[in-house]
């Protein structure tokens, strides 16, 4: 059921660290060719911070941990692939098919994989309108012992519902570098984190000492960068045309997210492509980062 990558599995067993990477952002996240090339530089990232990438997939009913070159080109240029979240996974490995793995799913292969950090662009989270409608995202983040880099939740979701969800669920939205939540594509959202931390080592002492108390994940969240965030009330306009449109056209269920981003990428004229591009490397940085801080302390206790 479980591929782990020769270069994975060994970094794993001898405490080096690794950055896990989710794969719907290939599949179902951008078009291409932005996609291999985005995966492809995520990971030369990872590395040339000095952590190990682990981008995870399924792949004929296989959960993979680790992909080599083939790999991610095959899963960036198949056509009619799953987006599997982490309810989507039994029938997956059962019924042998492939797919781009969300947040939840990753969340929950990584954590299996004795992975500690992982580096996503926005989580999910409460959808606008629907507050009955939650992102696995969240249950999954509060259950599974890992940090969780992004730059908070897609700007497409209703951010104080989701903050509210992350503090019944106990997960510590902890701000890097930052007091105030960031809002996907914006740098602030106007609302506050529940913490904060200057740099990789703080993240990693809190983390740390969060799951020796007992707890599951901590989201660690990440401004984009200054030079291609845009402001917020540019963003809250294109996603509220969007949204018009999506209920207009019945668009429902998993469509929505992947229907909205496109369309605001296309109000934006690229820019929020542009930002989205930047604040996932960005995060692929600091994940990297704190992986290396996190196995540090493991290999100083050996």
């Amino acid at each position: 059921m479980f591929r782990l990558s020769l270069e994975v599995s060994q970094a794993i067993l001898n405490g080096q660290p690794v950055v896990a990477l989710e794969s719907t952002v290939i599949t179902h996240g951008l078009p291409r060719p932005q996609n291999l090339e985005l995966a492809q530089a995520l990971e030369a990232i990872v590395r040339a911070e000095g952590a190990i990438p682990a981008t995870i997939a399924v792949i004929d009913g296989q959960l993979c941990v680790g992909l080599d070159a083939a790999q991610l080109e095959a899963l960036a240029n198949a056509p009619d692939v799953r987006k599997l979240s982490s309810r989507d996974l039994a029938a997956a490995v059962a019924q042998k098919a492939s797919g781009g793995t969300t947040v939840a799913a990753t969340l929950r292969i990584a954590a299996s994989a004795r992975i500690r950090v992982f580096a996503t662009g926005g989580i999910g989270g409460v959808h606008r309108g629907s507050h009955w409608d939650v992102s696995a995202d969240l249950p999954e983040l509060a259950r599974q012992p890992l940090v969780l880099v992004c730059a908070g939740a897609k700007a497409i979701l209703d951010l104080p519902a989701t903050l509210e969800q992350f503090e019944t669920l106990g997960v510590p939205v902890v701000g890097y570098g930052t007091n105030a939540y960031p809002a996907f594509y914006s740098v602030e959202s106007g609302l506050p984190t529940s913490d904060r931390v200057e740099d990789a080592a703080g993240a990693a002492a809190l983390a740390r000492t969060h799951w020796q108390l007992g707890g599951g994940g901590v989201l660690l969240a990440a401004p984009p960068p200054t030079e291609t965030a845009i402001p917020r009330d540019e963003v809250e306009a294109w996603i509220a045309q969007a949204q018009a449109e999506a209920d207009a056209q019945g668009v429902r269920g998993q469509a929505v997210s992947p229907f909205l981003l496109a369309r605001v990428a296309q109000l934006s004229g690229g820019r929020s492509l542009q930002a989205n591009l930047a604040l996932l490397k960005n995060n692929a940085r600091i994940a990297a980062g704190v992986a290396k801080e996190l196995a540090a302390e493991r290999t100083s206790q050996i």
